[in-house]
């Protein structure tokens, strides 16, 4: 029995789970990077990170089956549905709060060997970090402050058009990646 989603974009995890017993057609792309999605992932959930998704998401948006789209808060699934909506997917839905949502309800977690920081930590500590070294170094030299003011205001920038552009480049580094998303076994995969 396949169960169409509703005209709402987001549902939330118990609602998830509701569609996982009752759906087989149903399917799950995570959007986070490769890292965050080894450290844990929801089972049976397939991993395409966010600028892999922008690459193909007309390919992608022709995935007959319903879609649920999921990151670790929400802000990345809501950029995935943006794209795959803009070439035509309609059967697509976004798990409200992501991963944490998820996971705080008891939702069941494949969990990896290595635990990896979820992205906007990840961001946090990047963030705070160049803020104080900034301010330190305006003890030195006092014009060093507006480093640290142009940080202040690329956080500000970042929430209020809901991007990161420190998020993006810190998907790039090692830590977070993990062997590159096999985008043509994945929509293989998918439409199964």
């Amino acid at each position: 029995m396949s169960t169409t989603l509703t005209s709402v974009d987001t549902i939330d995890a118990g609602q998830l789970r509701q569609l996982q017993h009752e759906d087989p057609e149903l399917r799950i792309l995570d959007v986070r990077t490769g890292g965050e999605f080894e450290s844990a992932h929801i089972p049976g959930s397939y991993n395409v990170p966010l600028n892999t998704l922008a690459e193909h998401a007309r390919d992608l948006a022709n995935v007959d089956h319903p879609v649920v789209l999921v990151c670790q808060s929400g802000a990345r699934a809501t950029e995935a549905h943006g794209k795959l909506a803009s070439e035509g997917k309609t059967t697509l839905q976004i798990l409200e709060g992501g991963m944490a949502s998820w996971e705080a309800t008891g939702g069941d977690v494949e969990k990896g060997e290595t635990e990896r920081w979820a992205m906007d930590r990840q961001v946090r500590l990047a963030a705070g970090t160049l803020v104080l070294a900034g301010m330190a170094a305006s003890t030195v030299v006092p014009n060093a402050k507006w480093f640290a003011g142009a940080i202040g205001g690329g956080l500000t920038f970042s929430a209020v058009s809901n991007t990161c552009a420190m998020g993006t480049v810190l998907a790039k580094l090692p830590y977070n990646r993990t062997e590159e998303c096999d985008i043509q076994q994945v929509l293989t995969d998918l439409n199964k």
